[in-house]
């Protein structure tokens, strides 16, 4: 053990009067608070991107429908699983979000595919897409939220997305994981 020196009274003081006044923490957990950048929404000149909107299919089996309570996750081959736990959790840093509550299924693809590029083009690698949870559908399954799932199984910047935990939107939203360079 080191030889530790005993600190003086007037150290002492020294010492609280530098550092002033101090209250007991009730706790020891830092409380972490995300703040998703807002993305530009400015009309994007007609591109590629505007292609890829098109080559979305709408077609999904109606076995393979999630309701409103199920959690989503899909990820390509070669993505690290450890990248994928922190998505899965909420531990990756939300770059933007997009909310499409209320949104036609035709607005919501082309806000969809607007989005993602407008993302890509700012680097942003990691997203939040609120959808809800399709509880006014009344007895059917959630639209939105199914199409959701199956146009981001199709596009090609998507590398990997999962439900959002409990506190950041549950199974009415969704964390994505983008590519980090086109193609």
């Amino acid at each position: 053990m080191a030889n530790r020196k005993k600190l003086s009274q007037e150290d002492i003081e020294l010492f609280r009067r530098s550092v002033g006044p101090v209250r007991k923490i009730s706790h020891d957990k830092a409380i972490h608070t995300r703040k998703a950048r807002p993305v530009s929404r400015q009309p994007r000149p007609q591109t590629e991107d505007t292609a890829v909107a098109d080559t979305f299919s709408d077609y999904y089996d109606a076995a393979g429908e999630v309701a409103s309570d199920d959690t989503l996750f899909f990820t390509r081959p070669g993505i690290q699983q450890r990248k994928l736990q922190q998505l899965r959790r909420g531990r990756l840093s939300i770059g933007a979000e997009l909310d499409m509550h209320g949104m036609t299924v035709a607005v919501a693809r082309n806000e969809l595919v607007q989005f993602v590029a407008s993302c890509r083009d700012q680097h942003i690698r990691c997203i939040r897409i609120i959808h809800g949870k399709g509880y006014s559908t009344a007895g059917q399954a959630p639209v939105l939220k199914n199409r959701l799932n199956n146009w981001l199984r199709q596009h090609h910047d998507v590398l990997a997305f999962s439900s959002a935990p409990k506190n950041e939107g549950g199974s009415g939203a969704v964390n994505v994981l983008l590519r980090t360079t086109s193609r």
